[in-house]
């Protein structure tokens, strides 16, 4: 039987050193580049996935291994194979934030075994902070469950996370003409974005598309954190697949509630 609990004390040990070692170093000094899906990479990125990579192999060779800097080809093949147990890394959630010195990005890593989230983790190197979570065991943040203030009761008392970017006009324009929220951010860090939801630093979340390296650690940890969500379609969110999802969420039910009475 897998000891999950071990399993995460050594992949934080392994993101922090890369953090210290492949990242940080490159911070303010490197230049992104383009992909051919318009979305940007840095050499950290390339540095960190694969030093990741390596160090999770030495440990745990019975994992396979899927990431955001995969080829197209590995990519496209991936879920055409079985896999029992996978890491699911995005060795830079936020280039964009990171290549233009913006201090919000996260390194995002989840273990996905029989088709769930068994662990997930994103850590946070600008302010040192490691939020975890093992599938029915809570949500963390630097070892220590997560607390927060009582959320409040009506969605124009919240603050909302939103990327505008990708959601359709029509939505665009319903959020800034009808403003159901008291203030809405966008910060640039999918994975960061689950977490401070999980902590009530915004208690909605709205955003167009998010792939599986984006969401897969920091679903776990907002879901753990007694967060809700779905799909603008009104799914579950975790898919195997490259098929982006659409994101709703909310704090607790009853904001969730609410939030998908407007956007929908």
């Amino acid at each position: 039987m897998l000891n999950i609990k071990k399993i995460e004390n050594i992949s934080k040990k392994i993101i922090k050193s890369v953090s210290n070692e492949k990242l940080l170093p490159f911070y303010k000094k490197v230049q992104a580049q383009k992909k051919s899906d318009g979305s940007l990479i840095t050499q950290a990125d390339i540095e960190v996935q694969k030093l990741i990579k390596s160090e999770l192999y030495s440990h745990f060779p019975e994992f396979d291994f899927f990431a955001e800097e995969l080829t197209e080809e590995e990519h496209s093949q991936f879920f055409a194979n079985n896999h029992s147990g996978y890491w699911c890394l995005d060795p830079i959630d936020g280039t964009s934030n990171f290549a233009s010195t913006l201090p919000y990005f996260s390194i995002s890593l989840a273990l996905i075994i029989n088709g769930e989230t068994v662990m997930g983790l994103v850590y946070d190197p600008m302010r040192d902070e490691c939020f975890s979570a093992i599938k029915d065991q809570g949500a963390k943040l630097n070892g220590e469950p997560i607390k927060r203030l009582d959320a409040p009761k009506e969605l124009s008392e919240c603050i909302a996370i939103i990327d505008f970017k990708r959601l359709n006009t029509e939505l665009s324009v319903k959020l800034v003409t009808d403003l159901p929220y008291r203030s809405q951010r966008s910060f640039g860090s999918v994975a960061l974005d689950w977490c401070w939801l999980a902590m009530g630093r915004g208690q909605l979340y709205l955003h167009g598309k998010q792939m599986l390296w984006d969401y897969a650690a920091g679903l776990l940890i907002a879901t753990e954190a007694g967060c809700v969500s779905c799909t603008l379609d009104d799914e579950v969110i975790f898919q195997e697949s490259l098929i982006p999802r659409q994101i709703v969420a909310s704090i607790n039910n009853d904001l969730q509630k609410q939030w998908v009475k407007f956007v929908f």
